[in-house]
């Protein structure tokens, strides 16, 4: 048999393989992708979205990191939103409607696209190791392909059973096939396995809806790319979605056949997720509510396939049938696929570092839902970081290390690596201490300068960046030296907004930070105002509206980045440190942490510990310091 060497192997081409895949071959390595099934690149199983709440960040990052997930969501989308506009500017989250063969097609043609890169069917079952050292991978034929690093982005695909009342069967998403050999494979390597679940709901035929019984959700005008390389000019929303909701009568139907649902009857083993219930969950965890909301979203332009958003179920079919048509506009609703269940495979995310490389083989990287999270977007941060950092071990560099100051990417890193996961994991804005500094608008003036180093960042990317920087200098500093006396037409203007008027000369940095105010109603007081590109108008807002809140947060951050910059050495046995509490030795062996700010955020060790371990580092340092002196 031909012998096959290539720097990276990705294995699986889900969201999280094709970033890693495309930021493997884009570093200069000579990258295989392999997949169960050519037809499933970038496929959607669940809802053809992307972004939403905290994932919307999560996409922004990755685009400035320079990935591909926003670029393809801008090509592909056919209605956008931004949530949460009635909130603080720190959780504002796009969320855009993908066309699903579109989108899937765009990844692919990138894919193939690219230099250094080969997409290709198959399945691993085995890796191969050799004392501690990724060497290469085995497929189910039998093939044997050498590689210098791996990331397995395997998704819902180990062992996956498919479950639809009391039948099950082998089975991935949407028909395709279970990945059967490689479980047995990381237990033969040392990986702790759990079985994690989802699901999705039923794709119902938009000729069989009565529309006139919901709500029409339009999308927003104008339209905000994901991408900070997309022009906003000339985007346009193709699709209109719809609102209706359960009613009494569907949650009768699902409380009378609880006893039907693999949840409730124990068939199904693995674990769920809190934020993303069943149907039948939301009915018994919420007993007071009666009734839920269901969003109506199409798959495409060119499909009669249409998404119940809120209604995933597990339920027999014709239970499904019933309590669907149960709810207003979907009376004759045609079930063109079944909800499901779906069981799989996944590791402790514990046993990574924070760089996601296994902690026991050397050049064998981990992303997406064999990590125990959930999502599109927190698969595709995880495949581009691996990505990245398979990619500089593969060049001998030192690794791109994203953390909690920096992004939400860093707050998952950290989550999976220190803390670890018991449900599939999913990003949400609470989870980010700092989210006020990590703002989806300013992504790429967190990260972009950081990822020059891979070569992912285009000169295009590069100059934009600096453009808005600049803009963003112009407006502060103007505002914050520009005093402006009061005149009718702008109290008028004040007056029309509920703010109150001016009675005395003020500077227009005080003045923005009234919340009703923009940059461009300043130009009332102020016609000589600069005229900034948009996306710096929108800092320079948000800058000086907030500015004492984010002080106060990049105070907070400095403290934070201080415990993370004081290093713990990783081959420290915690168990010969009789000072320690025995739960907080037994924790800190498991994680070896690489920092002190990381070993403070694990579960079960106190900061009457974290005393000990700063109080040992700076003894060894003494030490190491007297050494020093001796020898010269």
């Amino acid at each position: 048999m031909t012998k096959e060497y290539f720097d990276l192997v990705v294995v699986g081409a889900g969201h999280a393989g094709c970033e890693a895949a495309l930021a493997g071959a884009r570093m200069g390595q000579k990258t295989l992708l392999l997949t169960l099934n050519l037809d499933s690149v970038a496929l959607m199983p669940c809802n053809p979205a992307i972004g939403g709440t905290a994932k919307g960040h999560l996409v922004r990052e990755v685009d400035a990191l320079g990935g591909e997930m926003g670029k393809a969501i801008d090509d592909t989308f056919i209605q956008s939103r931004m949530l949460n506009t009635g909130k603080g500017p720190a959780v504002y989250s796009l969320r855009a409607q993908a066309d699903k063969a579109a989108y899937k097609k765009r990844m692919r043609d990138a894919i193939e696209n690219q230099v250094n890169l080969i997409l290709r069917q198959g399945e691993v079952t085995r890796l191969v190791i050799e004392n501690g050292v990724l060497k290469g991978v085995e497929t189910a034929t039998g093939s044997v392909i050498s590689c210098g690093a791996a990331v397995l982005c395997t998704g819902v695909y180990l062992k996956s059973r498919i479950i639809i009342g009391q039948h099950s069967w082998e089975g991935g998403p949407q028909g395709l096939v279970a990945a059967t050999g490689l479980t047995q494979s990381l237990i033969d390597n040392g990986f702790e396995i759990r079985r994690f679940k989802t699901g999705t709901p039923a794709r119902v035929d938009v000729r069989t809806l009565d529309f006139s019984k919901m709500t029409p959700q339009y999308g927003d005008d104008p339209i905000v790319p994901f991408s900070f390389l997309t022009e906003s000019e000339g985007l346009q929303n193709k699709a209109i979605c719809y609102l209706t909701y359960t009613t009494e009568h569907t949650h009768e139907i699902i409380r009378n056949n609880l006893h039907l649902s693999p949840m409730y009857s124990g068939s199904i083993k693995g674990t769920g997720a809190r934020y993303c219930p069943s149907i039948e969950d939301k009915v018994v965890r919420f007993a007071d509510k009666d009734r839920h909301p269901l969003f109506i979203e199409p798959e495409g332009l060119d499909t009669i396939e249409w998404y119940v958003q809120g209604m995933s179920s597990s339920l027999p079919e014709d239970v499904q049938r019933e309590m669907y048509h149960s709810v207003p506009g979907m009376e004759n609703a045609e079930l063109m696929r079944l909800a499901y269940a779906i069981e799989y495979d996944c590791i402790n995310p514990m046993q990574l570092d924070n760089h996601f490389k296994a902690r026991n083989i050397e050049g064998l990287y981990f992303a997406g839902q064999i990590n125990g999270t959930s999502g599109y977007e927190e698969a595709a941060a995880q495949g581009l970081y691996a990505g990245i950092n398979a990619s500089l071990f593969l060049k001998g560099e030192e690794p791109l290390t994203l953390n909690r100051a920096n992004s939400y990417i860093g707050v998952l890193i950290d989550d999976l690596t220190t803390k670890g996961t018991d449900e599939p994991y999913r990003m949400m804005t609470s989870r980010a201490e700092y989210r006020l500094l990590l703002r989806q608008d300013n992504a790429d003036m967190r990260l972009t300068e950081m990822a020059l180093r891979t070569g992912l960042i285009s000169d295009e990317r590069l100059k934009k960046l600096h453009e808005k920087k600049k803009g963003l200098r112009q407006g502060t500093e103007y505002l914050k030296n520009k005093w402006v006396p009061p005149t009718d037409t702008m109290n008028q203007l004040l007056e029309s907004k509920g703010e109150t008027k001016m009675n005395a000369s003020a500077r227009l940095s005080d003045l923005i930070k009234r919340p009703s105010l923009t940059y461009d109603d300043l130009r009332v007081a102020d016609e000589n105002l600069p005229d900034l590109r948009s996306d710096a108008k929108e800092q320079t807002e948000i800058e000086l509206k907030y500015e004492g809140y984010i002080s106060r947060q990049q105070a907070e951050t400095r403290k934070f980045l201080r415990e993370e910059q004081m290093a713990l050495p990783q081959d420290l046995d915690y168990m010969t440190i009789d000072t320690l509490r025995i739960e907080a030795r037994q924790k800190l062996n498991k994680v070896k942490p690489a920092s002190l700010g990381q070993a403070s955020r694990i579960p079960g060790v106190s900061p009457g510990d974290i005393t000990v371990l700063m109080i040992l580092m700076e003894k060894r340092r003494r030490e190491e310091r007297e050494r020093a002196k001796q020898n010269t």
